[in-house]
């Protein structure tokens, strides 16, 4: 089980807007900040739930537009309502919300490409 992932992005302030918006439906928050001060490089957003980050997002390096995560959703209007949101906040669609049976019967999941171009995912897998 992972703890946490990050990804580095070409423009923190913009990604910090993109995926609070794009994540609310999902109830992930941003959780943490931390400073180039404090990290002696980068800064980063930690998002997550609780008290607990768990996705973040950091300004060191080059990004690679490359990376594929999948946020769990406890229902499938999670998964629209998520969707809907990235949409709104700027992401490209990259697989609208629907089953996805090639990977199981109850698989519904919606992509988005982020700012970064990184394939972002909510993905339920409840039966309906």
């Amino acid at each position: 089980m992972l703890d946490h992932i990050g990804l580095t992005v070409a423009d923190l302030d913009r990604s910090r807007r993109f995926f609070t918006q794009a994540l609310a439906p999902l109830s992930i928050a941003v959780e943490m900040e931390v400073t180039r001060e404090q990290t002696g490089s980068s800064a980063h957003v930690g998002f997550g739930r609780g008290g607990k980050p768990f996705f973040w997002i950091g300004d060191g390096g080059k990004p690679t537009g490359s990376t594929h995560v999948a946020f769990a959703a406890s229902s499938r209007a999670e998964v629209d309502a998520f969707h809907h949101a990235a949409m709104a906040a700027g992401g490209r669609d990259n697989g609208a919300p629907g089953l996805r049976p090639h990977y199981h019967p109850n698989y519904y999941g919606a992509f988005v490409f982020d700012p970064d171009g990184n394939n972002i995912e909510a993905v339920c897998h409840a039966p309906e």
